[in-house]
């Protein structure tokens, strides 16, 4: 899948599910309960075990949805080589990181790059990141989205950290383009109930839809 095919589907729909699990096992079976929702995209960060092997198996699944695979917590541009020949569609970091965007660039692989100032904002977006990952979320809140956007209209900004139910439409109503959402939907996983995060996530969706209206 090309650069743009990849940007336009999590554009359009504007979930991303964080992944963090304690073995790859757990993380494969939230991506396909993630799929049967009907999510667009996961992204398997690199703090679970084996995480390249992870997201070499989900990309050669054809899962629902033809749900598209990314790797998250890449914090150098060896470790997105690595994701990348792993099969990953897209790269997420903390931080934003010149020479992984430049590698990311280099193969047309998404690269979304963490931000919390608008300084950061602006440095990630001349680094050629289409989408710029708001984190942590938590700590920042709608109304930062909300004062980026009014300064910098074409960022296209995706919170993550601290994304729920209850603050999802506040985020889209601020300006996100997408959210990013981990503990809130996939901690049942811990519990070995996959069906809660197959509902979970068809309500983000239905909660994105709605905040957009």
């Amino acid at each position: 899948m090309t650069k743009l095919k990849v940007l336009s589907r999590i554009l359009d729909s504007g979930l991303v599910v964080v992944v963090r699990a304690g073995n790859s096992d757990e993380a494969l079976r939230i991506a396909d309960a993630c799929a049967d929702g009907g999510a667009a995209a996961v992204e398997i960060t690199f703090t679970v075990p084996a995480a390249a092997a992870t997201i070499e198996t989900l990309s050669r699944r054809s899962l629902p949805n033809g749900i598209m695979v990314g790797a998250g917590t890449v914090l150098d541009p060896e470790t997105a080589r690595i994701a990348i020949l792993s099969g990953a569609q897209f790269i997420v970091s903390p931080a934003l990181n010149p020479d992984s965007a430049k590698l990311c660039n280099r193969y047309q692989v998404p690269y979304m790059p963490g931000a919390g100032t608008v300084r950061e904002v602006i440095e990630s977006m001349e680094c050629g990141s289409e989408i710029v990952k708001i984190f942590p979320g938590e700590a920042l809140g709608p109304t930062f989205v909300k004062a980026v956007k009014a300064a910098v209209p074409q960022a296209s900004l995706m919170p993550t950290g601290g994304v729920n139910l209850e603050n999802v439409r506040a985020w889209i109503g601020a300006g996100s383009a997408a959210i990013g959402v981990g503990g809130s939907l996939t901690r049942s996983a811990s519990s070995g109930d996959f069906r809660s995060i197959t509902e979970l996530t068809r309500r983000f969706i239905e909660e994105i839809q709605q905040a957009r209206i």
